[in-house]
């Protein structure tokens, strides 16, 4: 198939149906670990679709969220073309679009081989990797808290601080907006806030699966870091998993953060040694 058979256009409403069925039906189908799902991006750009003779073909979505940065949330392809000639076709346009919205940067994190071996062939740089951990009941570690710090449940009247703190300690591109933390708590199974005399200096927002639970995000005030804040929302949270008799939780953080390393393996998570690669391409704004 060559790329003049192919025609380029953004998404539209009525084309969901469709992208459902390529999205659940093909092979070569890359999805961001994201709190919305990739069909409810649809309406904001770029997300655009290449169709042959008014098939479906391939899709691609990347929407900045926050706003300066955007992740690959979604590419597709059928049987019918190769992946790097969808690639090459699709990310023409949402490079334009991208540098029209004043986006200098996309991410994208592999979960797939094949997605990494394209991402390598459409010169984008590996620059982290996200490594995978594991807690059980099995875990010896004893359980410390710091008695100064308040654990209390998160409300949606948390989330504006809630976004303070996210922006503060996390870099730009692994930031929550404030859209993404209400989703967030939506879908938790265990949120909470912990609060010092000055007020909220951190959250956690955890989910259950049929597997265990899922410690999906945890943030302090870098002030505020190093003084067991962490920690104890991760031992409060743990407590809480198993008093629901929830035997295993797992967690994802980059393999540099040596911050939140520390906190896990201090509560006695350990490496799965499944790594996830993360990759850039810079800059066309």
């Amino acid at each position: 198939m060559g790329s003049a058979e192919l025609q380029v256009r953004d998404v539209r409403q009525n084309d969901r149906q469709r992208l459902a069925n390529l999205i659940h039906f093909e092979t070569n189908v890359h999805r961001h670990l994201d709190w919305k799902p990739a069909l409810d991006w649809i309406g904001n750009p770029p997300f655009i679709l290449a169709e042959s003779r008014d098939e479906l073909v391939a899709a691609l979505a990347c929407p900045p969220d926050p706003e300066d940065v955007a992740w690959l949330r979604l590419f597709a392809c059928t049987p019918g073309i190769l992946p790097d000639k969808a690639w090459e076709t699709l990310w023409a346009e949402a490079e334009g679009q991208l540098a029209g919205l004043g986006v200098g940067q996309a991410f994208a994190l592999a979960l797939q081989d094949w997605f990494v071996n394209l991402l390598v062939h459409q010169s984008f740089a590996h620059v982290q990797d996200v490594v995978v951990l594991v807690w059980d009941t099995q875990s010896n570690k004893p359980m410390k808290v710091n008695r100064r710090v308040c654990v209390r449940p998160m409300s949606v009247d948390d989330l504006p601080m809630a976004s303070k703190v996210d922006s503060q300690a996390f870099g730009l591109e692994w930031r929550n907006s404030l859209d993404a933390l209400g989703m967030a708590l939506e879908q938790a199974s265990i949120a909470t806030i912990a609060e010092m005399e000055n007020g909220v200096i951190g959250y956690q927002i955890s989910t259950a699966n049929p597997m265990g639970g899922h410690l999906a995000r945890l943030a302090v005030l870098p002030d505020k870091q190093g003084q067991g804040v962490g920690s104890t929302l991760v031992y409060t949270l743990l407590e809480a998993f198993r008093n629901r008799g929830v035997n295993r939780v797992t967690v994802n953080t980059q393999a540099d953060n040596r911050a939140s390393l520390v906190i896990y393996r201090k509560c006695g998570f350990q490496s799965t040694g499944e790594v996830y690669p993360v990759f850039r391409l810079a800059t066309f704004a």
